[in-house]
């Protein structure tokens, strides 16, 4: 079987790789693009570590074919951030100690990112909802619904924000 080049849109820039036709969009992004950012867990689409958006839908990079991606615009955790300013989501997620080992705050951002572009101001169960599908082995969720809530209905006297983040504003 042979490679086949193909032109992927991540992260708003342009992406030549080759790819055999049953490599993954997680396999191309970590492997071609060192975009090492998504995580492979359970390679199952259970776990949501590798949880992108795919023209602004979050799916499950695991499941993907890289094959599938080509003409629709792909976003990953490191497409949060603007250069080194990190996105208040990213920024709430730190101030709430939503950080455990990490592994699956990428797919956490990503499910979170794509709740709050369509519902800014989430209440608790349904920010529960949204992030039903990431699995985290490290906490009780707590502090990542407090992080999610948080970064969508910014409060000014948070005790949890520990740094002066956009989200405090």
């Amino acid at each position: 079987m042979e490679k086949i080049q193909i032109t992927l849109n991540i992260n708003d820039k342009p992406c030549e790789v080759m790819v055999y036709p049953h490599d993954t969009l997680l396999e191309v992004l970590r492997d071609e693009l060192d975009l090492t950012g998504s995580k492979e867990s359970c390679g199952e689409g259970i776990c949501g570590s590798c949880t992108v958006h795919m023209d602004d839908k979050p799916v499950r990079s695991c499941l993907t074919l890289a094959m599938e991606a080509v003409g629709t615009k792909i976003k990953t955790v490191e497409g949060l951030a603007n250069g080194d300013d990190l996105s208040d989501l990213q920024q709430s997620f730190i101030d709430h100690g939503a950080v455990q080992c990490g592994f699956c705050t990428p797919g956490m951002l990503m499910s979170a990112d794509a709740l709050l572009k369509n519902n800014p101001k989430p209440d608790e169960k349904t920010v529960r909802k949204a992030l039903a599908g990431n699995i985290c082995r490290c906490t009780g969720y707590a502090k990542i619904v407090e992080a999610v809530a948080h970064a969508g209905n910014p409060q000014d006297h948070c005790p949890d924000c520990k740094t002066g983040s956009k989200a405090k504003e």
